[in-house]
C-alpha cells in the first residue's frame, strides 16, 4: 500500500509492535507532531546513522523504516515533547515529495512478511523462545532479582520483531532484522545472535554466583528495556 508520510530520520531502529519513546525539541518535528496529532498520528522512523558532520542526513530512498503510532504525547511548557510511539508497518521510501511543510515528507510503500509454512517456521520460533528464555534467566542472575521480561507475542513474526528490538545488538544489524521480508530468515538470523548473547551472559552469570559468594558482585545486562 502506497502513503505520504512525515519521515523522522533517527539513530534508532524502530520494530513492528515495539514502543518507542522519543523527546521532540526542533522546531520542524513540534509541527510535525502538531500535524500528525491533528492527523492520523502516525509518521515514519527512518534510520539514519548521525554523525558530527552532518546533522541533518536524509535517509536514501529505499530504506526500510517503520510506521511510528502516537500513543501518548505530553507536551512541556517551552513547547518540546515527550511521546511514546509504537511500531507499526514497515515501509520503504520510494521518493521524497516536494512539500511545503519544514519537516521531510515521502511517499512509501508499506509492506509484511512474505506468506510462508507455519510448519517450518515453528520449530525454529521454538527454538528463539528457548534461548531468550535462557538469555533472561541468565540476566536476573547479574541482576540480582528478575529483570523486566519483554511480552512475546504467540505469533513468530510478532515475536521476532519483539526479541530484535530487545536485543542488544548495533543499529545497523537492528535494520538488516527490519528489512527481511522472511519471518523464517529473520528467526534464523537472529539464532546465532541470540545464542552468542544468552551464552556471553550466563558464563558471566556464573562468574557473578562466585563473586557474591565472595562478597563481591556488579555486572551490565544485555536487553534493553523498550518503551
Amino acid at each position: 500500500m502506497a502513503r505520504d508520510l512525515p519521515i523522522f530520520p533517527l539513530p534508532v531502529v524502530l520494530f513492528p509492535g515495539v514502543a518507542q519513546a522519543l523527546h521532540i525539541f526542533e522546531p520542524r518535528y513540534r509541527r510535525m507532531l502538531y500535524d500528525c496529532l491533528a492527523g492520523d498520528r502516525r509518521f515514519g522512523i527512518a534510520y539514519v546513522a548521525r554523525g558530527p558532520e552532518d546533522l541533518d542526513p536524509a535517509p536514501p530512498t529505499g530504506l526500510v523504516g517503520c510506521v511510528a503510532h502516537i500513543h501518548s504525547a505530553d507536551q512541556l511548557p517551552d513547547g518540546r515533547s515527550n511521546i511514546v510511539t509504537v511500531g507499526e508497518r514497515r515501509f520503504v521510501i520510494d521518493a521524497w515529495l516536494d512539500d511545503r511543510q519544514p519537516y521531510r515528507m515521502a511517499r512509501v510503500r508499506e509492506f509484511t512478511d512474505a506468506d510462508e509454512d507455519l510448519t517450518e517456521i515453528a520449530p525454529v520460533a521454538a527454538t528463539i523462545r528457548q534461548a531468550f528464555d535462557r538469555l533472561l534467566a541468565a540476566l536476573a542472575v547479574l541482576a540480582d532479582g528478575a529483570p523486566e521480561r519483554p511480552d512475546l507475542p504467540p505469533d513468530p513474526e510478532g515475536m521476532s520483531f519483539r526479541v530484535a528490538a530487545a536485543l542488544d545488538l548495533d543499529p545497523p544489524v537492528k535494520q538488516a532484522l527490519l528489512e527481511t521480508r522472511s519471518t523464517l530468515a529473520r528467526l534464523r538470523r537472529l539464532g546465532p545472535l541470540l545464542a552468542g548473547l544468552a551464552a556471553d551472559a550466563e558464563q558471566r552469570a556464573v562468574v557473578h554466583r562466585r563473586a557474591r559468594g565472595n562478597g563481591k558482585g556488579g555486572a551490565t545486562a544485555h536487553v534493553e528495556r523498550n518503551g
